[in-house]
């Protein structure tokens, strides 16, 4: 319980001094009323799509290795789909986020692995119990529902499938299948969001974005995705 306890202290330190660094050259760089406007907002993306499309190789590129470092500190992969979405739309944002969330969740399993297993089984064993029998079988399978029915966060998930001792190969590619329709919706939802921009003069509300097809298809498609996952819940369970 040390370790555990060491680790989360020095991961929140590590999480705050990037939030620092990145707040202070934010600010330093920009004023609270240029992030509040929408005229700066349109301006500044359409900077990022035409930087975007003269670099997009070594965009993608840096865009995977800081998804695939961001699940090792433990990130959730929602922030990752919906700024892929919004910057690279939902095609290439669902195949990057893909990719990138997949990687770095085989990293981290991999670490858990060799260095955390005893601590793991420790920790969740008992707590989970009643997936052992699950991953008995049809171990791709069961990496797919997993996945697709989210039981636990994402970096719980990502380190859990360790202390029933699932392979490598259906880790990864039942990490993938099981992600992939709810990381389609929120890159949907983060294209939608950059498209709805250019519809507004001011910066909209919460209400105004909802009733954009753009926004509220995606919200719907996730809410039928909680849905069949609350009944698939129960079912694991």
């Amino acid at each position: 319980m040390k370790v555990d306890r060491n680790t989360k202290i020095i991961l929140g330190i590590i999480y705050l001094l990037v939030l620092t660094v990145f707040l202070y050259f934010l600010f330093s760089k920009f004023s609270y009323e240029d992030l509040t406007s929408i005229k700066f907002i349109q301006s500044n993306q359409e900077k990022l799509t035409i930087f975007k499309e003269n670099n997009i190789f070594l965009i993608s590129l840096g865009f995977v290795i800081f998804s695939i470092f961001w699940v090792c500190m433990l990130g959730f992969g929602s922030p990752i789909a919906l700024t892929a979405g919004f910057i690279f739309g939902k095609w290439l944002g669902t195949l990057l986020t893909i990719f990138g969330l997949a990687t770095g969740a085989l990293c981290l399993y991999l670490i858990g692995n060799f260095f955390l297993y005893n601590l793991l089984r420790e920790k969740f064993e008992k707590k989970f119990a009643y997936l052992e029998s699950f991953f008995s079988n049809k171990q791709f399978v069961s990496m797919v529902i997993f996945r697709f029915v989210g039981i636990v966060p994402f970096f719980i998930q990502n380190l859990l499938p360790v202390i029933f001792n699932i392979k490598s190969k259906n880790y990864y590619f039942g990490t993938i299948i099981g992600i992939l329709p709810s990381i389609y919706i929120i890159n949907s939802l983060g294209e939608g969001l950059a498209s709805a921009l250019y519809k507004f003069e001011n910066l909209p509300s919460v209400v105004g974005l909802l009733f954009l097809p753009e926004i509220y298809i995606p919200l719907i498609a996730f809410l039928i995705i909680l849905i069949i996952s609350f009944f698939l819940r129960k079912k694991i369970k």
